[in-house]
């Protein structure tokens, strides 16, 4: 099994490390006024040696500098008094470092600069390294307060990151859960009206109709649940969808309705709102031929157009009956339908779930048909079925 060092052994040698280069860069800098003034490197190895021992007793001291740094930091309340306490430190230990240097500095200094005495060399180490101990200690302290300050930074960072990615993640959650409730508004919706139709079938005896409707339904509902989950379908898918939902209301309806759908074969692979086209056609049937005893057509068109911010898919349901009431036409009607029974919750809902998948990108208008009657245009961004996420 290899030793491995410990984080206490490894903080150890890096603080060793950096010293001994600090000594090596000023060792060079004397190697180099020694060979200017003598022209001569005699005893450089003494000049190495007093430069070791120098800022070797200062990693020495760093670790008890880098425990105050931590236990009198230079911030929050009372930061001035803690300030005062290092000065007071920074002197004792930058004398503690004369006075060990001071002993070691007749052995150690070259022989022209060697002092005789223990006094001579006390003042001349003091008067030459007092600054630079001193310095040394503040620049330990001021390395320690930017480490610190660059950690909660990077903490701070983080914690900002793990905070939008939590709020993206409820937000989808969010969104989704909304466009849930939205769709399983919008399925009873229009199954109670399909419901009802029959009802008035059976009524009327009309007993194969009725049975002919019920297979209907069944094929719709089946659709509707395959697709129960997703929020975006093909444009193939969701025509399937309309096709069998025209044949009950045309059931309903009979000689009265006339249906045209004009579906390019390039719109077949885009991604539509599940069951978004669904309550235009129900507004269409609503305003467009129930409220006529004539007979009506209504035409469903779907094309690929291009946008300011990239290509579009335009589907317009048009009908040509009394039209829709007037406080409905435009992008403004949301707020009306939700004070307005008779304008159901199908459009409204369509334009809360638009919201939604789209943002600004997708809208929902009314607007008067000339001639009589009105077209709905709901527009949404184009993409491939196959791009949407599983």
């Amino acid at each position: 099994m290899s030793w491995v060092p410990g984080p206490r052994l490894r903080r150890g040698a890096m603080i060793l490390a950096a010293w001994s280069l600090v000594g090596l860069y000023f060792f060079s800098q004397d190697l180099s006024k020694l060979w200017y003034w003598t022209g001569s490197s005699l005893q450089w190895w003494k000049s190495l040696a007093a430069w070791m021992f120098a800022t070797w007793l200062l990693a020495a001291m760093t670790p008890l500098v880098l425990w105050l740094g931590r236990r009198w930091p230079l911030e929050g309340k009372g930061w001035p008094r803690r300030a005062l306490s290092h000065v007071g430190v920074s002197l004792v230990l930058a004398l503690l470092h004369v006075t060990i240097t001071a002993a070691a500095a007749p052995a150690l200094w070259p022989d022209p600069l060697a002092p005789p005495t223990y006094a001579s060399a006390f003042g001349a180490v003091l008067v030459l390294s007092l600054h630079g101990n001193l310095l040394s200690y503040w620049t330990i302290v001021a390395i320690q307060r930017a480490w610190r300050i660059h950690l909660r930074a990077q903490e701070r960072e983080k914690a900002g990151l793990r905070l939008a990615s939590q709020a993206a993640e409820l937000q989808a959650r969010l969104t989704g859960a909304q466009l849930s409730t939205l769709k399983a508004q919008l399925q009873p919706h229009f199954l109670f009206n399909t419901l009802n139709a029959i009802l008035v079938l059976v009524r009327q005896r009309r007993t194969e109709t009725a049975e002919d409707t019920i297979t209907q339904l069944g094929e719709l509902l089946r659709l509707v649940l395959e697709d129960v989950d997703a929020h975006e379908v093909s444009v193939r898918r969701e025509l399937e969808l309309l096709r069998r939902y025209l044949a009950i209301e045309q059931v309903r309806f009979a000689d009265r309705l006339r249906v045209e759908l004009d579906f390019p074969a390039e719109v077949l692979p885009a991604a539509a709102p599940h069951l978004g086209l669904q309550p235009l056609l129900e507004n269409a049937l609503r305003h467009g031929i129930s409220a006529s005893a004539a007979a009506g057509f209504i035409r469903v068109r779907a094309r690929r157009c291009a946008g300011p911010d990239g290509d579009e898919l335009r589907f317009e349901i048009e009908d040509d009956g009394p039209g829709a009431p007037a406080a409905l036409l435009g992008d403004g009607g949301a707020a009306v339908e939700r004070n307005e029974p008779t304008a159901g919750i199908g459009l409204a809902n369509t334009r809360a779930r638009l919201r939604q998948l789209y943002g600004a990108r997708a809208h929902l208008t009314l607007t008067a048909r000339a001639g009589g009657g009105t077209v709905a245009t709901m527009v949404v961004p184009f993409r491939l079925a196959a791009e949407l996420p599983c």
